[in-house]
């Protein structure tokens, strides 16, 4: 789909609602207006609604760099102290409630989860009454459902026990009806979105970034891996597995622009630059990914491929002296801009060092490169994130079995060392442990595999590491992110431990 999310307008819904009796009566349509009993009238009204409950899930870029940002894989950077505060406040475990990337990713999730609910609350009959029934509508509520379940799982991560409503979209008038619901009913929920997904969505996508079937699977078996459920998992992981993806043999290529939807994407948010996007009071919410822009060298010049950015998102020195030798995946992550001028003379290149919180090194997998852009060009980067790869699955396999109510170490090792093989192009760095050495090696590889890819923090919270791994990491307290003050203040939901 470059680009069924990327060219279609956000379609927003609006109801108005009578504040008096006297106006009971009062029919807007008389006015002109357009009404929900207006819409959700043909297959297109359908297929437009579709589109906008994809849209979101763009919006949630910073979810990426704070997954990184907040563990020991990256640092903020930036030009200052003061600079993207927000992502500051998080490098630095100085969280508050007051925080505009959180607050931005709670409301994106929840826009995706009331559109998708709007398209639920209709699916029977249309808001006239009427039944519109057209060829794939029920593949096209599988979509629904997977993106309503993605919103939910990445609320649940964030901030645990979140607000659970899946009938119709919510009103003015629900405002301070909805408390937080336990995790295990939110999960639940997910798993059910997910479930019925599958049930419906077809293998192949129509369109590149349309929900299938195997990227309901996938998503399931992680969901089920955060909660613990190794066996489930592992079986439903299986399906992805037997199914059409393999690893490329270049690990690099992945990451280009023509490696994009490629034969180990199992699921990838869309972005483009095809109607360039200039509205900077919504950075995050344009068709192009804001946060390739973020992880650019400052001031850099030259014919280099790479294009200038703000230096934000900077991979430590201690992930790059993770990667062994001979690991092809350490050029790929992290790109060391003194060794790379060093050895490019001909690009005469030249940059500004980052001023703060400096590594020398720079998010390789989702730099800016020219030509990637337009129109404004800090907000139009394509680059998709590539959400859910085949490297991936194996390796939550990999996890999956190790961890079992009957380990099957034989198969963790098998999927674990199908993505090493890849990284080393050879059988020479295979892993022949068992046990919790396995299950230890399992998780260096996701860390070395996914870096930079926002799995990071949530991969050490989930397995109970973080306060031995991150500086600042308060057990009791930074397993979740703050609940937004003004959820708090005007919504009247409870905030998370240690965050009053």
């Amino acid at each position: 789909m470059q680009n069924i999310i990327k060219t279609a307008g956000v379609l927003l819904l609006v109801t108005t609602m009578a504040s008096c009796k006297k106006w009971v009566d009062y029919q807007p349509r008389q006015d002109y207006k357009v009404t929900d009993q207006d819409y959700l009238r043909s297959e297109s009204d359908y297929r437009t609604m579709e589109v906008s409950v994809y849209s979101p899930i763009q919006w949630l870029n910073q979810a990426v760099p704070i997954g990184d940002i907040a563990s020991d894989n990256s640092v903020t950077g930036g030009e200052n102290a003061s600079d993207v505060l927000g992502l500051q406040q998080i490098d630095d475990y100085t969280l508050t409630p007051n925080n505009d990337y959180l607050t931005e990713i709670w409301r994106s999730a929840y826009e995706g989860i009331n559109r998708a609910n709007y398209l639920h609350q209709f699916k029977a009959k249309n808001p006239a009454g009427m039944a519109v029934d057209f060829p794939g509508k029920d593949a096209m509520y599988g979509e629904i459902y997977f993106l309503r379940a993605y919103y939910y799982f990445t609320l649940v991560k964030f901030f645990g026990d979140v607000p659970l409503f899946v009938d119709k979209r919510l009103t003015l008038a629900d405002s301070r009806t909805l408390k937080r619901a336990p995790r295990a009913d939110v999960y639940k929920q997910i798993e059910t979105d997910l479930n019925n997904a599958i049930n419906v969505l077809p293998p192949a996508a129509s369109q590149p970034g349309r929900v299938t079937k195997y990227a309901a699977q996938a998503l399931l078996g992680k969901v089920l891996l955060y909660q613990n459920k190794f066996d489930a998992a592992a079986a439903m992981l299986e399906n992805v597995i037997s199914g059409p993806f393999n690893l490329v043999q270049d690990f690099g290529s992945i990451f280009l622009q023509a490696g994009e939807n490629g034969p180990e994407s199992i699921f990838e948010i869309q972005y483009s630059n095809l109607s360039p996007y200039y509205n900077w009071g919504a950075a995050t919410r344009g068709q192009g990914n804001y946060s390739v822009q973020q992880c650019g060298i400052r001031g850099l010049t030259g014919s280099s491929p790479y294009a200038p950015g703000w230096s934000t998102n900077l991979p430590t020195q201690e992930l790059a002296k993770a990667y062994e030798p001979g690991d092809q995946r350490k050029a790929v992550t992290v790109l060391d801009i003194e060794a790379y001028k060093a050895a490019n003379p001909q690009f005469n290149i030249t940059y500004q060092v980052a001023p703060y919180k400096n590594t020398g090194l720079y998010n390789q997998k989702y730099l800016p490169r020219k030509g990637e852009t337009s129109g404004q060009p800090e907000l139009n980067y394509l680059n998709n994130f590539r959400t859910i790869r085949f490297a991936e699955v194996l390796l939550m396999a990999a996890e999956a079995y190790n961890r079992g109510t009957s380990p099957n170490d034989a198969k963790a090792q098998q999927y674990l060392n199908r993505v090493r093989q890849r990284a080393f192009s050879d059988q020479l760095h295979n892993i022949t442990a068992s046990g919790d050495a396995l299950k230890q090696a399992i998780w260096a590889e996701r860390r070395l595999e996914l870096a930079m890819e926002g799995d990071r923090f949530f991969d050490l919270v989930r397995t109970g590491r973080a306060a031995t791994v991150i500086t600042g990491f308060k057990s009791g307290k930074h397993e979740l992110f703050p609940i937004p003050i003004q959820e708090v203040e005007i919504s009247g939901l409870e905030q998370n431990p240690g965050y009053k």
